[in-house]
């Protein structure tokens, strides 16, 4: 039995509301961890002050340099002693997930045996950087509770200044929307850059993510320092069959309303089904005897809505690959930055494919390496240097859809635009030639 529960009121309060509270789950620990009753009490205390106690410091295991945060308590009495004494040492193991975050109930289970044995028993499914969080051991148990995850098949993730833990999508393996095999492509990059997570030497973080398709279920435009999303380009495909269903079920007015209108490129139109367009670029489905849709593909810009509405009766195309993002970040010197687009379709079906894809992110960590200012992100890196400079380092011819806004000066003279076109054009059949 732990001891005596110290008098939390503040926390107390979170357990009133209808919903189900943390509070009540640290208790629940508490009752057989002696040092879970301290956190609460330190944490009581950080509600009362409105001030965190925790702070870092050097905490590892054998062989790593990162993958464990460091936790020791700045609350102290008079005389330098920790106020919460069970308390003083809170550490967290991060610990990467499977591609496509997929787990067996058994492996549940022993991650909790060992948490259990070793840590607080607080774990969560996942931090911010993608990774599992057992939170809550003391010094001594760190190296005792790696050895066991590792017995398990899992690795430690990333910390500091390195490369960070990558998250993919369920993709492929569930979802009908995903344009590439997310988790192959996924094992494939974080396999090569083993030694990078797991001994940080870079100026900053750089993380990995990869989504399946443009709805970005991992937020990778807007966190990660390289963005994998999975796209297509050629035509939207289409079912009449379950396009009619769903027009039977939803009606003309959702059709204009919730599809039509929402294309952000006014690709779509709901015509006249005797006199929909026909062409090389356009997509056109009967959702009743008497109406259709048509889609140019030329405006499309492969937001999803449409394909998300109407599920099965559009879909994504079948010459599919993915986009490459490099840059995107939360606040840290200049604000937020999405990412900007450096190759605009990647093919990601073989092995090859892949391999090509490896390279790039080799390329771009090298490059990071040896130009970002300390404490520096890519995209920040990238906003101080000229993306022009970035991508002739990396070999990367300009191309239009790299541009992240037009430009705000209309007036741009065109004189000898002409000419230069010819001298390009004739460039490249010298090169091609050769």
């Amino acid at each position: 039995m732990a001891k005596p529960m110290h008098p939390t009121p503040m926390l107390d309060e979170l357990e009133s509301g209808p919903w189900p509270s943390f509070v009540t789950g640290l208790k629940r620990l508490a009752e057989d961890k002696d040092y879970v009753v301290d956190v609460l009490g330190q944490l009581e205390t950080s509600y009362k002050t409105r001030k965190g106690y925790w702070k870092g410091g050097t905490v590892g295991v054998i062989g790593y340099g990162g993958g464990v945060i460091p936790r020791f308590t700045e609350l102290k009495d008079a005389e330098g002693k920790p106020v919460f004494k069970d308390a003083a040492e809170f550490h967290t193991l991060r610990v990467m997930p499977p591609p496509g975050m997929h787990y067996t109930t058994d492996i549940l289970r022993k991650f909790c045996d060992v948490w259990e044995e070793h840590g607080s028993g607080l774990i969560a499914f996942h931090g911010q950087s993608g990774d599992i969080m057992f939170q809550g051991a003391k010094t001594d148990n760190v190296q005792g509770a790696f050895d066991a995850i590792n017995e398990l098949g899992f690795d430690l993730g990333g910390a500091g200044p390195a490369v960070r833990t990558s998250m993919s999508c369920v993709g492929a393996a569930r979802c009908e929307q995903s344009c590439y095999d997310e988790a192959r492509a996924h094992r494939a990059v974080i396999n090569n850059f083993l030694d990078d997570i797991h001994r940080p030497s870079l100026p900053y973080k750089f993380k990995f993510k990869f989504s399946g398709c443009p709805n970005d279920c991992m937020n990778s435009i807007q966190r990660a320092d390289m963005a994998i999303i999975g796209t297509w380009r050629d035509n939207m495909r289409s079912d009449e069959a379950l396009a009619r269903r769903w027009f039977a079920a939803h009606g003309v007015d959702e059709l204009v309303n919730n599809v039509v209108a929402r294309c952000p490129t006014k690709a779509i139109q709901l015509k006249d089904a005797s006199k929909v367009a026909t062409g090389a670029t356009i997509t056109s489905v009967k959702v009743s005897d008497t109406q259709a849709l048509e889609i140019d593909n030329r405006d499309c810009v492969r937001c999803m809505h449409c394909i998300n509405v109407i599920t099965g009766g559009l879909a994504p195309g079948e010459d599919t690959g993915a986009t490459i993002l490099v840059g995107g970040k939360r606040t840290l010197k200049i604000g937020d930055l999405m990412g900007t687009v450096v190759v605009p379709f990647m093919k990601l079906a073989t092995d090859e494919d892949r391999e090509a894809l490896v390279e790039l992110a080799q390329k771009i960590i090298d490059f990071f390496a040896e130009n970002a200012l300390e404490h520096e992100r890519t995209g920040e890196m990238i906003e101080r240097i000229g993306l022009v400079n970035f991508l002739e380092a990396l070999e990367i011819e300009v191309d239009p859809n790299m541009v992240a806004c037009p430009r705000t000066n209309p007036y741009v003279r065109t004189d000898g635009w002409d000419d230069e076109v010819a001298r390009i054009k004739a460039l490249k059949q010298q090169q091609q030639a050769a």
